[in-house]
């Protein structure tokens, strides 16, 4: 046999589509050539495979070897192709039991003993070689974090020579065992009953987690927003397998070392304000996921808001109605999922505090001014956190409810939503606010109002709707009450601060 085919697959962003690694050995002198659009990690696959056969006791032909990666339009990088380009060399050398080739497929990296070393990506690729129905062989490292990806078939692969007792049947390579969603554990490390006081700021969190709100918080330093925002990924309601995988699998691709104790909880990112729009959206010459796409499915934190540069937080405004990010470079467009909750935290002024006299009305504007209106409209609640009031360590008794105790609730809150409209509440479009979100005609009436008073936009106006939605569908009610839109028109503490600010400097 002078002609192999080895399948393997290659990594395009989250994709992981299937490459044909075609091994070819001629007469003639000796030469061993790769074709099909390798990149240069590619094409040093020659001195690691020749390394590797030989050093494993192998021969290695004195031919002239042809090696095709197809199709060949398509760019291939990394040293995941140095398994199948050794095996395809074996196989067509006839140094390897005959096996039926077609119904696995391979990838590693070789070390010049033999050994394998860890991929990038083994999560999408699983997930890929599941659907096509053959068994996947990849190196040790990745096999634990490749069985997650439920009812695949994974084999163990640690050294090169393995391959030749498995395929004699002499000694199978170890069959990675899947486990269930239910046997991994999802618990968040933080709990929200270590936070004293502010009930107001735990209401807002309860609602932004039961609808998918995006929050921000405003008040002085030592208050508690950053404590409060990373309490909200323990209340989400648990993630899905498909939720789960493909958070998972921006990790993997990203080389990110996932626990996995925790891989079930929810992403939490909290970039510098010092990061650039590169790092919040993605980039590089080989597109690259961003902080926004690590946060998928779970939050993106922004400490500090008015800090971040006004054009790096304006990039987050198609993502954050679209739940998707497009990266496009000259040769290349990359899409990537972006589907996470934005919460914000920031002090309501240059100087940190309300009334310290430090600042001046116009200078408290231009610091809030940082804020661009549009970005600003696509955050549902926006609430104050205040001081702690006096005597309220001394008179705190106990701890206060628990992260698990809130998450039953937001879970129910959250099933019925998925079970009405088959998404949450901040997801609804347009004509869906229309359908889901319909007002008595007083309510209607009042809402106008109120709307047209505060020269809220349309879309402020779609937020509005959609938190009166979700605390309609946390008290269980049918329809949106009175109270519901009352309460969702006090979430709007940026207006109140703006607008006061205006009328001073005015007067």
């Amino acid at each position: 046999m002078t002609l192999a085919c080895v399948f393997s697959r290659a990594r395009v962003g989250l994709e992981s589509p299937l490459v044909t690694v075609e091994v070819h050995l001629a007469n003639g002198l000796p030469a061993f050539n790769i074709v099909g659009l390798p990149e240069t990690s590619v094409r040093e696959a020659k001195d690691r495979v020749r390394s590797a056969i030989i050093n494993c006791g192998y021969e290695f032909p004195a031919k002239r070897i042809t090696v095709n990666l197809a199709p060949a339009d398509l760019p291939k990088e990394g040293g995941r192709f140095d398994l199948p380009i050794a095996l395809g060399i074996l196989a067509a050398a006839a140094q390897l039991p005959e096996a039926d080739l077609k119904q696995y497929e391979f990838a590693g990296e070789l070390a010049l003993s033999g050994e394998l070393r860890a991929i990038i990506g083994e999560i999408p690729m699983a997930m890929a070689c599941k659907e096509s129905g053959r068994t996947l062989v990849i190196p040790s490292e990745n096999a634990e974090q490749a069985s997650w990806v439920p009812k695949v078939k994974i084999l163990s692969l640690s050294h090169l020579s393995q391959l030749f007792p498995h395929f004699l049947k002499q000694k199978s390579l170890p069959l990675v065992s899947t486990k269930t969603l239910q046997e991994y554990s999802s618990k968040s490390e933080h709990d929200i009953a270590d936070v004293v006081g502010q009930p107001l700021a735990k209401r807002a969190l309860e609602i932004a987690a039961s609808g998918g709100h995006n929050l921000l918080f405003i008040g002085p330093p030592g208050t508690g927003k950053t404590m409060l925002a990373s309490r909200l990924p323990g209340i989400l309601p648990p993630m899905t397998e498909q939720e789960a995988l493909s958070s998972a699998a921006i990790q993997s691709i990203c080389h990110k070392n996932i626990n996995p104790e925790s891989w079930l909880t929810r992403p939490f990112r909290a970039p510098h304000h010092t990061a650039s729009s590169a790092a919040l959206v993605g980039g590089g010459s080989h597109p690259q996921p961003g902080e926004i796409s690590l946060a998928h499915n779970g939050v993106l934190f922004l400490d500090e808001l008015p800090e971040f540069e006004r054009k790096v937080l304006d990039v987050l405004r198609e993502p954050m109605e679209s739940g998707e990010v497009t990266i496009s470079r000259a040769l290349i467009k990359q899409t990537f999922p972006a589907q996470f909750q934005l919460v914000a935290a920031m002090n309501p002024s240059p100087t940190g505090f309300y009334n310290d006299k430090r600042s001046t009305p116009e200078q408290v504007l231009r610091y809030l001014n940082r804020l661009s209106g549009p970005f600003l409209d696509r955050i549902d609640i926006q609430i104050e956190v205040t001081r702690l009031p006096r005597g309220m360590w001394a008179n705190e008794s106990g701890r206060g409810e628990s992260s698990s105790s809130i998450q039953k609730r937001v879970s129910i809150c959250h099933k019925k939503q998925i079970l009405r409209q088959g998404k949450s509440n901040a997801q609804l479009s347009s004509a869906e606010v229309r359908s889901y979100c319909q007002l008595a005609a007083d309510d209607n009436e009042f809402l106008e109002l109120a709307i047209e008073k505060l020269n809220l936009s349309t879309r402020a106006h779609h937020k509005i709707l959609k938190i009166a939605r979700t605390l309609a569908d946390m008290e269980a009610a049918k329809h949106i009450e009175h109270k519901h839109l009352i309460e969702a028109l006090s979430y709007r503490a940026m207006d109140r601060i703006l607008r006061h600010l205006t009328d001073a400097i005015s007067v």
